[in-house]
């Protein structure tokens, strides 16, 4: 059987030594038991000679989900796999391209599973997990309903709450940073446009330059969004401008 170096983040002591020791128990050698997002991280920086990488998804400083995000473009970085209590985050965790989405409290069995997929080399979709979607939920009175992300022409976020844009009125999501939205559409071609500002090019109905290098984009009647200097050549790219 083949020896798995690993790593592993959970801001719980106890259930980040639980899982390190049945990691061990199973043959795995742990290379590193970080507590937070950041940690992980910083710990990456450098490449390190793991083969996967346990992630819990609520950590404070950075979720697994932004993690996760951040790691996207990184040669050197091992896959994820997801290790959580809260099932909700199954499709957004399978969307960040993760291996595995383990639920805890974590077993020895199912542990063996994740490790058997992860000797295999690729990523399945964990029992009972629903398929990817292009909608999410968002907050209707005591409920919530689901909108289509074709359908959205930017998301916004304001004071840890982000917001969606749908037909010129905005709608509260259960998101509390961009880099979750982009965790949850990863192939969705979603641009940063201000630190605060995520845009669907695709809803953009105009263009029109600013000084300094700006530009400004129409998304709907009369709600114009302001984009950086430094995203505005990348938004005329896609625009074919």
């Amino acid at each position: 059987m083949k020896l798995l170096r690993v790593a592993l983040a959970d801001d719980e002591p106890l259930a980040r030594a639980r899982l390190a020791r049945l990691l061990k128990e199973a043959g795995c050698e742990v290379k590193a038991e970080l507590e937070d997002g950041p940690a992980v991280l910083e710990w990456l920086r450098e490449p390190r000679e793991v083969e996967a990488l346990f992630l819990d998804i609520q950590m404070p400083g950075a979720t697994g989900l932004e993690v996760a995000a951040e790691l996207a473009d990184c040669r050197h970085c091992p896959p994820v796999v997801f290790v959580t209590a809260y099932s909700e985050h199954a499709v957004r965790a399978f969307e960040a391209a993760a291996v595995d989405y383990i639920l805890k409290p974590v077993s020895a069995e199912r542990l063996a599973k994740s490790l058997a997929r992860l000797r295999e080399g690729g990523p399945r979709r964990a029992e009972g997990a629903p398929p990817p979607s292009q909608r999410f939920p968002v907050k209707a009175g005591e409920g919530h309903v689901f909108l289509d992300l074709k359908r959205t022409t930017h998301f916004e976020v304001e004071e840890e709450v982000v917001w969606a844009w749908v037909a010129g009125g905005r709608h509260r999501t259960s998101w509390t940073t961009l880099a979750e939205v982009e965790s949850a559409f990863p192939g969705a071609g979603l641009v940063r446009i201000q630190r605060h500002l995520l845009l669907r090019p695709e809803a953009v109905l105009g263009l029109k330059p600013l000084e300094g290098g700006r530009a400004s984009v129409r998304v709907g009647e009369g709600l114009d969004l302001e984009v950086s200097r430094s995203a505005t050549p990348r938004i005329k790219e896609l625009l074919g401008l």
